[in-house]
């Protein structure tokens, strides 16, 4: 879905998102983060998109930011104040931040790139596991493992060491921590209740410099099937790769084409389209305990 109709100052474009200025409010910058149905497997832009996607995105990380305030400040403003018409339901109006220069990851379950490391060493992010563990088994206890923003390529996992020295800040790099691994508890206790697995996440924080008293900040998206891992508790089955609720699935299509993950990437065929719409409203309504329409009602959405 196009965001040519926002007639605001665009900041950025990414694979999924655009970034608007919306100005200063009472001393604040704001800006206004609008999510597409745009979806990129292996850092590629599929010229198919995926009705529902962008809302679902959006939704999720509102309910997001209000269930998890209590742990951390948020970027989030509003759903509907200075969010055009044409964009409601898909967009937020947050307060600019400074962003930090990492992404900060929790896994809870060994899976990804964290069982490919494990299987190499032993090791996640430097952090030794028990031997013998299975793919997808739960682990001892869920991990901090942050990884640089690569501007090209793909993300590098690094250690909190490591992390500290690129945020410039050691302290603040342990608050960090702290406040993800918090996040992803509450995160994957709530999951759980509602019969979803909360594999692993990632996180961005930024630091509002209006606010000395609280000034870590969470921001961009919140917990979604973009940034999460995502499993039905009902098929959960340690020892192979789960069926999943986020992108995995047009992930492994894409891999079956035998593409060889180099731009252009392929068309989706609409069976893949339908299915993974169905994934992405099941995420949603399982997690939050309604309909997207509910969500959408709310948000003003045309």
């Amino acid at each position: 879905m196009s965001t040519a109709s926002v007639d605001l100052p665009l900041i950025a474009s990414g694979k999924v998102r655009e970034l608007y200025d919306l100005g200063e409010q009472d001393g604040q910058r704001r800006l206004l983060i609008v999510a597409s149905d745009r979806i990129s497997t292996y850092d590629a832009i599929h010229p198919t998109e995926i009705p529902d996607k962008g809302s679902v995105l959006t939704g999720l990380s509102a309910f997001w930011f209000g269930h998890t305030a209590r742990i951390i400040p948020n970027h989030m403003l509003s759903a509907t104040d200075g969010v055009p018409a044409a964009v409601r339901g898909r967009a937020l109006a947050v307060r600019a931040l400074r962003m930090l220069p990492v992404e900060c990851v929790v896994r809870g379950y060994l899976a990804g790139s964290g069982w490919v490391d494990y299987q190499a060493s032993g090791k996640v992010a430097g952090i030794a596991l028990p031997a013998g563990m299975r793919e997808s088994e739960r682990l001892p206890e869920p991990i901090f493992t942050p990884a640089t923003k690569a501007v090209e390529g793909h993300d590098e996992t690094i250690d909190i060491e490591r992390a500290a020295e690129l945020v410039g800040d050691e302290s603040l790099m342990r608050q960090v921590a702290q406040v993800s691994l918090a996040l992803y508890n509450y995160a994957a206790q709530h999951a759980l209740e509602r019969g979803v697995i909360l594999a692993d996440t990632k996180f961005e924080f930024g630091i509002d410099e209006t606010d000395a008293a609280r000034p870590l900040v969470l921001g961009d998206e919140a917990l979604t099937p973009d940034s999460s891992r995502y499993w039905p508790l009902a098929d959960y089955e340690p020892g192979r790769p789960q069926p999943s609720f986020d992108k995995q699935y047009v992930r492994d299509w894409a891999r079956s084409t035998g593409w060889d993950r180099l731009p252009p990437a392929p068309a989706i065929p609409d069976e893949v389209v339908q299915a993974a719409r169905g994934r992405y409203l099941e995420a949603y309504e399982m997690i939050t305990g309604e309909p997207l329409n509910a969500w959408l009602e709310r948000a003003g959405a045309q």
